[in-house]
């Protein structure tokens, strides 16, 4: 007789085997799964951080995240939202938090490949010997005032010359 070939994914599904839509439908909901898983360590990551956000919930979709709760103070507000924006496979945050103590918005910078804080300072306050300002408004989250990358988006709080 010999050998003889066929499709391997053609044919009956005689030996317990998945449609596509099975299939999909298996990929749709371990997707979902470990979004949910994702949020659940976002939430335990702010909460572990000590960010005081009153019925804080992270809804992540795809690469983006829906953050909602009210924090504490606008400081607050902004370090929850770079907690899950410098995580990795998200892209954008929704952030529809409210905050409890107003205060002035803070800028945001993205580090490029050959920025330090110093550069950063310098950029922003004309003092490079500022940079400890910075440092201390991405505590603690940063834990090294030499340890940033390129990508990482930090918190440059506005300050009273």
């Amino acid at each position: 007789m010999g050998l003889f070939s066929f499709i391997k994914n053609a044919g009956a599904k005689i030996f317990g085997g998945k449609t596509e839509e099975e299939k999909a439908a298996e990929a749709e909901a371990a997707e979902l799964k470990a979004e949910e898983l994702a949020a659940s360590r976002l939430e335990e990551t702010i909460n572990d951080l000590q960010l005081q956000v009153e019925g804080l919930n992270v809804h992540i979709d795809d690469d983006k995240a829906t953050i909602t709760g009210m924090a504490y103070d606008q400081a607050t507000k902004e370090k929850v939202v770079l907690v899950v924006g410098n995580s990795e496979g998200i892209a954008t945050v929704d952030d529809q938090m409210t905050v409890e103590h107003v205060e002035p918005e803070a800028q945001f910078h993205t580090v490029a490949s050959g920025d330090t804080l110093g550069k950063i300072a310098k950029k922003y306050y004309g003092n490079a010997m500022k940079y400890p300002v910075i440092f201390d408004a991405n505590k603690p989250m940063l834990k090294d005032p030499n340890l940033i990358y390129p990508g990482q988006v930090l918190r440059i709080p506005h300050v009273e010359d």
